[in-house]
């Protein structure tokens, strides 16, 4: 059954594996937002990690989807 789960992600040199941790899971959105913003606050987090909520069918589905290379989006000239 697909839930939304919030991750943790550390950076890493050379962005090849990115270091993640489940930190929990939730069946609606809502509750997952406000976890992660939580989270945020707290200072046992570093600054340089990020929070990321997803929706996915399972865990390891939702870690494949946080590994995904996006490309960048295509900035137009009122953008710069």
């Amino acid at each position: 059954m697909a839930a939304y789960y919030v991750y943790k992600i550390s950076p890493t040199i050379a962005n090849l594996v990115k270091p993640m941790e489940l930190l929990n899971e939730f069946e609606n959105y809502k509750e997952a937002r406000n976890f992660a913003r939580e989270q945020r606050q707290n200072p046992e987090h570093e600054a340089t990690d990020t929070l990321k909520v997803i929706f996915a069918d399972n865990p390891l589905d939702a870690e494949e989807k946080l590994s995904e290379v996006r490309e960048q989006p295509i900035l137009r000239e009122w953008e710069k």
